[in-house]
């Protein structure tokens, strides 16, 4: 990681984003699901201010991206930071950037006075709860994650 750097993302990196997020649905073998486009990204990330994204670089390169947004915990009464979405091309992988990621975020919650940083793994994704484990994080077992959403968000709402 020698020639490794960070930047947030701007405006016009919205391209790269987006194939980062659509190489991660492909890993995960959920292309199909991926709805985000463009114009999306610009409107949540850079017009709402929703969400943030730092890429990891290699002499210059994004070989790497999270996607990350503040969450809050009542019981720490602070924010935290929740990634949302890490990811490394598959040509750099074994590297250390995805450790670097997971650095500079910690960096960042820290340096922002959050209290905590968190993720989720899918189940079967065995290489990257090796890896997190690894680091030091701890699986919250005593919580499910629940989720609303497309029609049956739509049938809430009303």
């Amino acid at each position: 990681m020698a020639n490794c750097s960070f930047r947030y993302a701007e405006e016009k990196d919205i391209p790269i984003i987006l194939k980062f997020i659509k190489e991660l649905a492909d890993y995960e073998g959920m292309l199909d699901r991926v709805e985000a486009n463009e114009e999306l990204l610009k409107k949540w990330l850079f017009e709402k201010e929703r969400a943030e994204v730092i890429f990891v670089l290699e002499d210059g390169k994004e070989v790497g991206q999270a996607l990350f947004f503040h969450n809050f915990s009542t019981f720490q009464g602070r924010a935290g930071i929740y990634i949302e979405d890490l990811y490394v091309t598959p040509d750099y992988r074994g590297k250390g950037y995805g450790i670097g990621l997971i650095k500079e975020l910690a960096r960042i919650t820290v340096e922002r006075g959050c209290g905590r940083l968190e993720w989720g793994c899918f189940d079967f994704n065995t290489p990257s709860i090796e890896f997190y484990l690894g680091l030091g994080a701890e699986t919250v077992d005593e919580w499910t994650v629940y989720r609303v959403s497309g029609e049956t968000l739509e049938e809430l709402s009303k």
